[in-house]
């Protein structure tokens, strides 16, 4: 009896043991199902904010894959516009050339039309002198000729006279003469 009591107050012992290791557990159980409920709650909540994310995840990839597209799109253009600043550019240096030389063509243009204008101011200035002279003969020649028609005119009117003083003679002569031989004839007449 005495090791049964002693069985039966070990076993008291061990059921209030199990007793305080129950309600221990029991307490720890609850402590685990408010634990679990709170990580339940955590875990809908990150959850949903997980699906945010994704979504706001797929929206950035698009709006990613979107800008993705813009920046090969401008990098196409911007290719593009390189490109055709080269070729402006090679345009423009060879448009530059070709200016330069316009205009050192039109420097020598100007260069040999302002010697053509000396060259043509200088012949204006002998033309101009020849001219002068060639007037300047032509009135010492005009005032020549006047001179020769004055001296041809006066010549003419000499021979007029000579011609009229020869007539003169050879009619005086002819009186002489026919005087002479009335004379004669007189005298033979008379003797």
């Amino acid at each position: 009896m005495r090791v049964m009591q002693e069985e039966l107050d070990a076993t008291v012992q061990e059921c209030g043991n199990k007793d305080e290791e129950n309600r221990n557990l029991s307490s720890r159980l609850k402590e685990v199902e408010e634990e679990r409920g709170r990580l339940q709650r955590t875990a809908s909540l990150q959850q949903s904010q997980i699906e945010k994310y994704k979504s706001l995840s797929e929206e950035a990839t698009r709006k990613s894959e979107g800008l993705q597209h813009k920046l090969s799109v401008l990098e196409k253009e911007l290719e593009n516009l390189k490109r055709a600043q080269k070729q402006a550019s090679a345009s423009q240096s060879s448009m530059e050339v070709r200016l330069n030389r316009a205009l050192e063509e039109s420097e020598r243009c100007k260069m040999e039309l302002n010697k053509l204008r000396q060259s043509s101011k200088d012949v204006a200035s002998q033309e101009h002198k020849k001219l002068e002279e060639l007037k300047t003969d032509n009135k010492r020649l005009a005032k020549q000729k006047e001179e020769l028609m004055a001296a041809f005119k006066k010549q003419l009117k000499l021979i007029d006279i000579l011609k009229r003083q020869k007539m003169h003679i050879e009619a005086a002569k002819m009186l002489s003469f026919t005087e002479e031989e009335f004379m004669k004839a007189l005298e033979w007449g008379q003797s």
